[in-house]
């Protein structure tokens, strides 16, 4: 398969000079240190907090949700919630170790004033029903907002904390507009993102209508509804000394995602691992049918479950976290815009961003030297902890927080000056567009090719050349992934051996006289032909160094057939004719040093088949 990119490509780039919501892993082996700081914590709880434990919450429809609820022993009034659902196993009992979880996240709620209450979603271990991403359906946040909101106890203020899954059911509950739904902190929420302008990925399921491979190894543990359940009549006393004895956490085989990842057809990925049925590929009895592999972007069925898309109403004050290495920074960012655009003038102003160098709910992981793949960010640590409570205090119990009150609206880390820095707007105030050009004699195969990217139109128009071999598709190497096992791991990694290939094709700029920060969207514009009726072209960027190591910035894809719109009929491409393509923008904050230093802005661009990553990755 012979394909083509002309010499133009617009990139716009603007310029600018956990709450631990659910617990670790249980079952994993403790040290003697471990174990004591785990009893302690227990026996501190009890101490503080009145515990209620395997509360079966029920909904609208009569299923009931698994809830742990912890609140002050000695407050002198009624309290707010903080709540946390989430389809993860948050026994108060680890099973494999013989003693309490790790309780800190409870602990430190309560003791902070806040009742902290953790539920499961429904169709997940103690919850009945049947089980749908992001906990659907959406009247079950609503139904649980209401609950928790009406006991006795409560102020009538819920906040929500978590990420990841623990984070992407809330905007969409918010959208309900449940009068007690006071503030959200959402934390890597990108799979609860269905549509937000430009992007279209109906929760990270696509990147520019290519299907992301990360839900296949995601789901292999999270779809099974064949598990053990205890009858209905099943009093709460049972349930709590059950739940020391069985967690219902599943222990599935083990499977090798780097070499799973390529059987064909993809639907069949999970059924060639031996996988449980449910909403991969199989018809289920939810609102949206399941059957998530067979849908295109445009299906009506991604509006009937739990996530968020653009014509719905936000107005709710927000705490997002985000990150350059995550699967979903772009829609995060571009949701983050939409709510301070869209919300009523007060709730707009009422929102924060933070944006940290590091990879999938990594935030608090950060050190004072924080390595990202291969590369250092130095010291990427910031007071997370703080800055949730403060604003949690400030819309849960109306307590001014001089903590928020300084924190500006935008705080983001530019890397390779490793620092944080802050703006009032996404991009930062003051950017500036420039608009870089690819430039070739026509052969900028691979590293040691002639391609370079060049701030004016070239004089002529010399297009390059690569043949795609669908059998062999260049693979990820690092990048903004999550949750793909051992198929690829997340972060930035030098690039110079997938730039050997030829089906690679390789722009780089000549070193910058004068250091330059790059803070904001990147937009790939290009224009391409191929003898396949179709295909995907892929995008990436790379900051260079003096040595010659090739960092990963961002990266896109476009699948062609969807070139005229995710919501529109499919087109194929044509022998022969040039077509117009736009990719989805890429994000990024990094710094390039001088001449002196030697650091180049590189593009690279190829194509590929569904493989290790989630088909959005080499270029």
């Amino acid at each position: 398969m012979k394909k083509s990119i002309g010499r133009i490509l617009t990139s716009s780039i603007a310029c600018a000079i956990s709450i631990g919501a659910v617990r670790a892993q249980q079952g994993t082996p403790l040290t003697t240190e471990q174990r004591e700081q785990r009893l302690q914590t227990e026996k501190e709880l009890e101490s503080v907090a009145i515990i209620e434990r395997k509360v079966m919450v029920p909904m609208r429809d009569g299923v009931r949700l698994a809830t742990d609820i912890y609140r002050p022993k000695n407050a002198t009034g009624k309290v707010p919630v903080i709540w946390v659902r989430t389809p993860y196993n948050f026994n108060f009992w680890d099973v494999r170790n013989g003693l309490p979880a790790d309780m800190k996240a409870a602990l430190t709620a309560v003791k902070r004033g806040y009742a902290y209450v953790v539920q499961n979603e429904r169709g997940h271990f103690f919850s009945e029903g049947n089980y749908d991403i992001l906990g659907a359906p959406l009247t079950d946040g609503y139904d649980a907002i209401a609950w928790l909101s009406s006991q006795p106890w409560a102020n009538g203020k819920v906040g929500t904390t978590g990420c990841s899954s623990t984070a992407e059911y809330q905007m969409g509950i918010a959208a309900m507009g449940h009068p007690a739904y006071a503030a959200m902190n959402v934390q890597s929420f990108g799979a609860g993102v269905g549509r937000v302008a430009p992007y279209y990925e109906q929760g990270n399921w696509y990147r520019g209508g290519a299907v992301q491979m990360l839900f296949i190894t995601w789901l292999y543990g999270e779809q099974n509804q064949v598990r053990p359940m205890f009858p209905s009549n099943t009093s709460q006393e049972d349930l709590i000394r059950a739940s020391k004895a069985f967690d219902l956490a599943q222990q599935l085989p083990p499977v090798d995602w780097s070499k799973a990842l390529w059987h064909l057809p993809e639907q069949d990925i999970l059924k060639a691992v031996d996988a449980p049925r449910g909403i991969y590929k199989d018809a289920m009895p939810i609102d949206t049918g399941g059957r998530m592999i067979q849908r295109t972007p445009g299906d009506p069925a991604w509006y009937k479950g739990g996530l968020y898309h653009d014509d719905m109403p936000l107005n709710l004050p927000g705490l997002w976290f985000m990150s350059w290495y995550d699967v979903s920074v772009g829609p995060n960012l571009a949701l983050y815009n939409h709510v301070r655009k869209m919300a009523k003038p007060e709730i707009a102003n009422e929102q924060w961003a933070v944006i940290a160098p590091v990879t999938h709910c990594g935030y608090t992981r950060a050190t004072e030297d924080t390595v990202v793949g291969e590369r250092s960010m130095g010291d990427a640590r910031l007071e997370y902890q703080e800055i949730v409570y403060s604003f949690f205090d400030r819309f849960l119990k109306a307590e001014k927080s001089s903590r928020l009150e300084s924190l500006p609206k935008v705080t983001y880390f530019t890397m390779g000056a490793n620092k944080w820095q802050t703006s009032e707007t996404w991009p930062p105030a003051g950017a500036q567009k420039i608009t870089l050009f690819l430039s070739s004699a026509g052969h900028s195969n691979s590293l040691t090719g002639d391609g370079v990217l060049v701030t004016s139109s070239p004089a002529e128009d010399k297009p390059d050349t690569f043949t795609y071999d669908p059998m062999n598709p260049v693979p990820s190497y690092g990048g903004n992934v999550c949750c793909t096992g051992s198929a690829v791991q997340a972060g930035a990694f030098d690039q110079r051996k997938m730039e050997a290939r030829n089906d690679i094709l390789v722009y780089t700029s000549e070193p910058f006289k004068e250091a330059r920060e790059l803070s904001g969207p990147i937009e790939p514009l290009l224009y391409v032909s191929s003898d396949a009726k179709d295909t995907d072209f892929t995008v990436k960027v790379l900051d260079v160094y003096p040595d010659g190591r090739a960092y990963n910035l961002d990266e896109s894809i476009q699948r062609l057939r969807y070139r005229d719109g995710y919501d529109k009929p499919m087109v194929w491409m044509e022998p022969g004719n040039v077509y117009k393509v736009a990719l989805q923008p890429l994000n990024t904050s990094n710094y390039f040093e001088s001449q002196v230093a030697h650091r180049d802005l590189k593009q690279q661009f190829s194509t590929l088949r569904p493989q290790p990553k989630y088909r959005r990755e080499k270029l």
